[in-house]
């Protein structure tokens, strides 16, 4: 965590949306949400996004990060 940003580290390049597909991947697995809730709402060609996650709550996504992170 950096702030209230999340730092996620990837292995796909960021080419032809490798690594942005990786990134629902992660955060899918993550939350134990489908991937197909999970999209990215702006900076897709950004390092820095944000996502919504349909289905959560703000304070349920935090608490399984939270819980991921310990």
């Amino acid at each position: 965590m950096r702030g209230e940003a999340l730092l996620v580290r990837l292995n796909a390049a960021p080419v032809d949306g490798a690594a942005n597909a990786e990134l629902i991947d992660v955060l899918a697995d993550a939350l134990g949400v489908p991937k197909r809730t999970v999209s990215i709402v702006s900076g897709e060609r950004s390092r820095q996004k944000r996502i919504r996650v349909e289905g959560l709550t703000q304070q349920l996504v935090d608490s399984r990060v939270i819980s991921k992170l310990r």
